[in-house]
């Protein structure tokens, strides 16, 4: 298994761990939240692979920049990758419900397992699981914690 390096960005929403290798990034985690974490034992600090990480979610979080885009590593079941893709497209400014995306998917009794999913995501922000909510239109479970998803969208404009 390839060790991967890591840094520490700061964001209006607290430091973001990100973690990856000169050619794609694999993690990203908010540092609160229930799925939090830090750095697994065998990573290597190192900012040098992480300049444009950093300067896309600079320009994210200053309002310049609409999508991140960057080389992702993604290793999650068919299934999972097929949600993570499907949250790159959903627009800035926009959601979409758990359901929608099971009916996109041509899955439309799987709104649990897209939850799963979406929960599961190991690059929010990036693959924007922050755009997903209830099909009431509440705001649900988030790692990051709920007030760092309200942010997100208000930032987005989502909500006012």
């Amino acid at each position: 298994m390839t060790s991967l390096s890591y840094t520490h960005i700061a964001s209006p929403v607290g430091d973001l761990l990100v973690a990856g290798t000169l050619h794609a990034l694999h993690y990203l985690s908010f540092s609160t939240g229930h799925k939090a974490f830090g750095p697994a034992a065998n990573w290597q600090q190192d900012d040098a692979p992480f300049h444009e990480v950093r300067r896309q979610l600079d320009a994210y979080f200053a309002g310049e920049l609409r999508r991140v885009d960057l080389p992702l590593h993604l290793s999650g079941t068919a299934f999972q990758n097929s949600v993570w893709q499907y949250l790159r497209s959903i627009p800035l400014g926009e959601t979409r419900t758990y359901g929608q995306i099971a009916a996109f998917l041509d899955r439309p009794k799987a709104n649990r397992a897209v939850g799963a999913a979406n929960g599961n995501n190991p690059l929010p922000i990036i693959l924007p699981c922050h755009r997903v909510i209830g099909a009431s239109g509440s705001l649900t479970g988030f790692g990051g914690g709920l007030p760092t998803k309200e942010y997100l969208l208000r930032h987005e404009g989502v909500l006012e």
